[in-house]
């Protein structure tokens, strides 16, 4: 409930329960005061397959019972735990708090298993076969959604395989962009760089930059105009790790290849985030993490 802005939901809702408990309670009382019309032998007057006769006989109390007391356990079931709004129960049971001490009971009986690991560096830790499988699994469960099972990565997502790095390769970094996530920002540049006939050629500059197939009259036009984009990739295009801008000369495109890929990425520009681990690892699973990514480009 805490997620809108307006109470009127948590009345809303915490309304229609107690209303729903209430109205179980008074059909209750009124059904069992209620005589229905009967005859001299106690029955309705229906009668199905010629001598099947409806009585008209209480209900039997343990079956009243049972409403009662389901009255009764919705009512303290309201009392203990979170169901009316944003009251928090007198137990001040969570599912967010559940899930948390799950995991932290996880995380104490596994972490023997992480001891070894620990004081070892990551490059030493990267030789060990069983510290290997357990980061194959944490890779797995982390990081395979964005940079695909075999670490190689998706259009916009890095290979961690091919020793290309934005924010830098050292077990340092890498535990560091595991830990704290990163947030690349690339601005739209069209403005800066000018009319959509320069923005071409800079395209053009930029593919040969890396040697690949271009137009060598535009981009030596794109050269002067590259000026803007040397501000983060650096004046001979290879990309400046203190900012996480891409290298353009290694021939590695993260978001496309061709003049149209990198138009698109002048003209618009691109957001890309890292999620921080820390939250979901361990310090010592982060441990094991990294080793097991630095040694996937340093076999």
């Amino acid at each position: 409930m805490s997620d809108f802005t307006s109470n009127f939901w948590e009345i809303y809702i915490s309304g229609i329960a107690l209303v729903g408990i209430v109205a179980c309670l008074i059909l209750l009382i009124v059904t069992g005061k209620i005589k229905a019309a009967t005859a001299a032998d106690n029955t309705t007057g229906h009668v199905w397959d010629g001598d099947l006769r409806e009585m008209n006989n209480p209900l039997p109390r343990w079956w009243s019972y049972m409403f009662v007391l389901t009255i009764v356990f919705a009512l303290a079931y309201l009392v203990l735990y979170p169901g009316l709004g944003s009251y928090k129960g007198t137990l001040g049971w969570s599912s967010a708090k559940l899930h948390a001490d799950e995991v932290a009971k996880g995380n104490a009986e596994i972490a023997p298993i992480y001891a070894k690991f620990v004081s070892m560096k990551p490059e030493d830790v990267a030789k060990d076969a069983q510290a290997m499988a357990i980061g194959e699994r944490l890779y797995g469960n982390n990081c395979a959604q964005c940079h695909a099972s075999d670490a190689r990565g998706n259009k916009g997502f890095p290979n961690l395989t091919d020793g290309d790095w934005l924010h830098g390769g050292t077990t340092d970094k890498i535990k560091e962009t595991i830990t704290g996530g990163r947030a690349g920002n690339m601005p739209p540049m069209a403005a800066a760089v000018g009319s959509a006939d320069d923005v071409k050629n800079v395209a053009q500059y930029v593919l040969s930059l890396s040697g690949s197939p271009h137009d060598s009259a535009r981009a030596a036009l794109g050269q002067e105009k590259f000026v803007i984009c040397a501000a983060c990739h650096g004046p001979d295009g290879k990309g400046m790790q203190a900012v996480g801008s891409a290298n353009l000369t290694d021939k590695i495109w993260l978001h496309g290849f061709g003049e149209k890929a990198i138009i698109e990425m002048v003209n618009n520009g691109k957001v890309n985030v890292m999620p921080a681990q820390a939250g979901r690892l361990t310090e010592d699973q982060i441990h094991v993490l990294t080793a097991y990514i630095w040694g996937l480009s340093n076999k």
